[in-house]
């Protein structure tokens, strides 16, 4: 009798400390989960008020301070979503903030990356010179436009406030000419009167305005979508996302933070602007004239999809890409998970 139970002590005790094992295992196992191997990551970003978002994360540390001690954050500035989307269709970025027309040409492409949040809503305007006899959007027949690059959102925006006035651009057989110019430098094509107009993003459409005699023809609110356009937004690896999905989610937390500060301290987010821009260029830009910018933006985490549908077409149209389809394009699950 005495042998039998303790072979039964002995079975019970073998068990219990396999189920102990085993639940100390899937602790272990959460644990991991919950913290991704990641050890640096790369952000992208313009100079731009449209960016916002990321430069306030980035000077208020709220990107850091989610991730962690551990983690290094690299960034890297551009000056359009070309290079922006080169950078991280090569893997030298991991996630960061572009217009959606760079990143929708660049998925049609190759689907590596999504938008997984918005960042800026409006924010772009249409200026023309004073004296080149524009007084509306049919007036640009004939004339010179400068945009940031070919396929840039503000390239899109053009060709439908072009579209709405029966016009085209020459690559469209219109007669409406389009010309590439970084947005810090288009002034200068003004004084000099190589272009009649400018589609741009600010700070630079108000930058046009004080200092090269232009005015505005069409504001935030009534270029292309106005208010409704998503501007600017989050894009990331599906890589990176699927691997560090925890990461992630920090980040775009940051992101939120950083919106709802910029939302709530105008004043301090514009001071962070001005330094984190002198301080990667070297430009001191005029306070004036980037407080006059950022009334005309709306820093936001909301993405409209159905405008982001409207670029699609529209860029099919000018033979950009080859399909409008933007299923996949969009995935806001991290965003949720982030914010809720």
């Amino acid at each position: 009798m005495k042998k039998f139970n303790k072979f039964w002590l002995f079975a019970v005790l073998s068990i219990v400390t396999l189920v102990l094992a085993a639940c100390g295992s899937e602790d272990e196992k959460g644990a991991a989960e919950d913290k991704d191997s990641v050890k640096e990551v790369r952000i992208g970003y313009f100079p731009n008020m449209t960016h916002i978002a990321t430069i306030v994360a980035l000077e208020k540390g709220f990107y850091q301070q989610q991730l962690g001690d551990d983690v290094t954050i690299k960034t890297n500035t551009f000056n359009d979503g070309s290079a922006f989307m080169e950078a991280m269709s090569t893997d030298a970025i991991d996630l960061g903030t572009v217009g959606p027309t760079p990143a929708l040409t660049s998925y049609m492409k190759t689907p590596k990356h999504q938008i997984i949040s918005g960042a800026v809503n409006g924010g772009a305007v249409l200026v023309v010179g004073k004296d080149s006899g524009i007084n509306s959007v049919k007036d640009l027949a004939g004339k010179t436009v400068a945009i940031p690059t070919f396929g840039s959102t503000q390239d899109i925006a053009l060709m439908k406030a072009l579209k709405e006035a029966d016009l085209k651009v020459k690559s469209s057989g219109g007669n409406v000419n389009t010309v590439k110019q970084a947005p810090a430098d288009t002034a200068a094509l003004f004084v000099q009167e190589q272009v009649d107009a400018a589609a741009t993003q600010e700070p630079w459409g108000v930058n046009i305005e004080k200092n090269a005699d232009a005015k505005l023809l069409l504001g935030p609110d009534e270029f292309a979508w106005g208010k409704e356009s998503t501007n600017t937004v989050v894009v990331a690896q599906t890589d990176f996302t699927s691997a560090n999905p925890e990461t992630t989610k920090k980040v775009l937390k940051a992101h939120a933070e950083a919106v709802d500060f910029i939302n709530d301290n105008p004043e301090e987010a514009i001071d962070l602007f001005l330094k984190h821009v002198k301080d990667i260029t070297g430009k001191e830009l005029s306070k004036e004239e980037v407080t006059e910018s950022f009334k005309r933006l709306t820093p936001t985490t909301d993405v409209n999809e159905k405008v982001l549908q409207e670029m699609a077409t529209i860029s099919k149209e000018a033979g950009y890409i080859s399909k409008d389809d933007i299923k996949g394009f969009v995935d806001l699950s991290y965003l949720k998970e982030a914010t809720k």
